[in-house]
């Protein structure tokens, strides 16, 4: 006797769509062996069968791990010889001395976005304080905050490397961003910071319009 295939709601995968495959995060199930899940990184509807689900799949966590850009955190170059031993604390206060300069000399602007990632930099330059660390998320809703209006994930991961709120080395940052976005509305509801407007587009809730006030 063949076993029912086990099908879980908000995992990812691997679904059968046309002619081929598509990363799918299951949100619902329809009854009799039918789902309704949201393709990544477009978003787009998808309707299947648990005979078109292919794989046990991952968590949507395990899923953004796999596609998360790693950030560029900015560190002292680790020491090579006994010379760099003896002087090590010396080059890492020069070297965060020549970060701050930098961040100094940057053109000062009026916007929350762009003040944050000053101040960013600004501590990143002073020994002994701790550097504040924006997650992307965190970012998308300065960023939102700032335009006023709704933005796809491409358009507010450029204001964010451009602002210097976040640094990342990832093929598909705005893939990433979109997925972190629809995870918080679809785990946090009415709580969450953003809403969706349109097929990509999203704007900040009254919860995120309130939030760093």
């Amino acid at each position: 006797m063949e076993t029912k295939r086990k099908v879980e709601v908000d995992r990812v995968y691997s679904v059968k769509v046309g002619n081929s495959y598509k990363l799918v995060r299951i949100t619902r199930s329809l009854g009799h062996g039918r789902y309704e899940g949201t393709a990544l990184p477009d978003g787009t509807t998808v309707k299947t069968t648990a005979a078109a689900i292919k794989g046990a799949g991952q968590t949507v966590e395990q899923w953004e791990a796999s596609q998360r850009p790693r950030e560029q955190e900015i560190a002292a170059p680790a020491p090579t010889s006994s010379a760099t031993d003896a002087t090590g604390a010396g080059a890492a206060t020069t070297t965060r001395a020549k970060r701050g300069r930098r961040a100094a000399n940057a053109q000062p602007t009026a916007t929350a976005a762009t003040s944050t990632a000053a101040a960013t930099k600004a501590d990143a330059a002073v020994p002994g304080i701790k550097r504040r660390k924006v997650s992307g998320l965190d970012a998308a809703v300065m960023v939102l905050k700032e335009a006023g209006t709704p933005l796809n994930c491409g358009d507010m991961m450029t204001r964010m490397l451009e602002t210097g709120l976040w640094k990342t080395g990832g093929k598909t940052p705005a893939s990433t961003l979109y997925s972190a976005i629809v995870t918080e509305i679809s785990k946090k509801g009415d709580a969450s910071r953003f809403r969706k407007t349109e097929r990509g587009m999203f704007t900040l809730t009254e919860v995120g319009k309130k939030e760093g006030k």
